[in-house]
């Protein structure tokens, strides 16, 4: 029995990631103590058709950027998060988040605090920060920095730009990277191919997928171990869902995206990074 208090707003979080009902979120949440992403996987474990992955959302309102240098060498996206909608749609404050971005393409930045750090016509990025929460009266801040470094980068910004993603490839491809990265923020991957699934995302969906056999009165007496190689094998699923290669091609679902790659000269996927607001 969970010891924590669960909140309305809590419940409509949960809701939204999953499309799960109210009550199941309710009881979601109080069987995990108020963990979210353990109130995810108990659903899931109930057999509910909700989100596989961990939400690589940031805040509810904000602004995402998302591009490369000059020479298409390398990357960033950056997401400033601001309380409300009149805020993130409002012009002056775009340009205030772009301005922020081109701070950390001109400083090489790496890290969210060597962004704050950085200089726009003299004046450090976290000042600008202060000043600019001052004038709206809105709690913002840089709440995630993400980097690509490859032989060429694509980026591909989302619906106003709530969604800003990154594609690292072994060769310059405009075309195809744009392609990707347009596929990347539809279909949400959670890894370039089933051998860069990090160990424990494999982990986890395994889990459930055992969790939900055992539920299921046909595997009724049958041994843990040969649940567990029934286990494996339904893995595959999850990979060709999950996998940006292994997925359908947006533009055609005729083939998938490795078959894309290869028709366009072989080209590989070094790495990606998708930031989406919630």
């Amino acid at each position: 029995m969970s010891t924590v208090t669960i909140s309305a707003a809590d419940i409509n979080k949960l809701r939204q990631a999953t499309g799960a009902g109210m009550m199941d979120c309710r009881k979601a949440l109080t069987e995990t103590n108020g963990d979210f992403e353990a109130a995810i996987d108990w659903l899931r474990k109930q057999g509910q058709k909700v989100a596989a992955k961990r939400s690589d959302r940031e805040a509810k309102e904000g602004v995402v950027i998302a591009q490369t240098t000059a020479d298409n060498k390398t990357g960033i996206v950056v997401c400033v998060s601001c309380e409300t909608d009149f805020v993130s749609k409002n012009a002056d404050f775009v340009a205030f988040v772009q301005g922020i971005a081109d701070a950390a393409i001109a400083n090489n930045v790496k890290t969210v605090e060597e962004l704050n750090e950085a200089s726009v016509k003299g004046s450090k990025v976290a000042d600008l920060i202060n000043d600019k929460l001052a004038a709206i009266g809105e709690k913002i801040g840089i709440t995630r920095l993400e980097r690509v470094e490859a032989p060429y980068v694509a980026s591909y910004i989302h619906g106003a730009n709530r969604i800003g993603v990154l594609v690292g490839l072994s060769k310059e491809a405009a075309e195809v990277g744009k392609d990707l990265a347009m596929q990347i923020a539809a279909l949400n991957p959670v890894a370039v191919d089933a051998a860069s699934v990090p160990a424990d995302v494999i982990a986890r969906e395994k889990a459930i997928i055992v969790d939900l056999m055992k539920q299921d009165p046909k595997m009724a007496g049958k041994p843990d171990d040969m649940i567990a190689k029934i286990a494996e094998g339904k893995l595959g699923a999850f990979f060709k869902e999950q996998t940006l290669t292994a997925q359908a091609f947006v533009k055609d679902g005729g083939k998938t995206v490795a078959d894309y790659l290869k028709e366009s000269g072989d080209v590989k996927v070094t790495e990606f990074k998708r930031v989406a607001l919630g």
